[in-house]
């Protein structure tokens, strides 16, 4: 019986749904134009291909079951999608939540991105609290804000209340503010007062700061400039 005899296919609204295949390795090709994938033939038959670790496993010849094709498919997807999470935490730290949206954005299966996460937090590769805490150090060296915009950027992470609220504990505000202030001075070196008030105060409010510290830091900036 060759292969597409082994294959069982149901019919809904004009699709067809994959439901079980099976037959004899009678070929392992590698790729022309990914020489890390392989194709696999089953009865003469193209099939479907692996990765070439994964397909390093099969050998001509031997019989390949519903069950053990399935298994194979798992893990082919898993190790995509693994080097897909991979190469997106690359550029930096992400949320788990940042990764599933990414890996789902590719159409990685919802029970494989849960097996990839799991794998990525048993290697230390994802762990909300340290992406918090890493996110808040980076706003405080480079974009200094108050915590509630730090709250809402981060919930816009998916991280829950508990880890947001451990993350912003050590953030000193009055500190951030001033730091956040002195950094933009630079460019109302020339401003007249009213001028440097509305303009400095405006661009705090933006970084998330209240109102209060808002006013102290720069009746603060204003009286070195009348010092100067």
């Amino acid at each position: 019986m060759g292969f597409y005899g082994q294959i069982r296919w149901l019919w809904l609204a004009g699709r067809s749904y994959f439901i079980e295949m099976e037959g004899k390795i009678t070929a392992l090709r590698e790729q022309k134009r990914n020489k890390d994938r392989v194709n696999v033939y089953l009865d003469g038959e193209y099939a479907f291909s692996l990765g070439a670790q994964l397909a390093a496993e099969l050998q001509e010849g031997s019989f390949l079951s519903a069950v053990e094709l399935h298994e194979l498919q798992r893990r082919d997807s898993f190790a995509s999608a693994y080097r897909k999470a991979l190469d997106y935490l690359a550029y930096r730290p992400r949320s788990r939540r940042e990764l599933s949206d990414y890996l789902g954005g590719k159409r990685v299966p919802e029970r494989i991105i849960e097996e990839v996460l799991g794998g990525l937090a048993r290697e230390g590769l994802v762990d909300d609290l340290a992406f918090a805490q890493y996110w808040v150090e980076n706003r405080e060296r480079f974009r200094p804000r108050g915590r509630a915009m730090l709250r809402y950027e981060l919930r816009r992470k998916g991280l829950d209340e508990e880890v947001i609220s451990e993350a912003l504990v050590a953030v000193d505000e009055e500190e951030s503010a001033r730091r956040a202030a002195h950094q933009r001075a630079s460019r109302y070196v020339r401003l007249d007062e009213r001028s440097f008030r509305q303009k400095m105060s405006q661009f705090l409010r933006r970084r998330g700061f209240t109102y209060h510290l808002i006013r102290e830091v720069v009746d603060s900036l204003l009286q070195q400039r009348g010092g100067d």
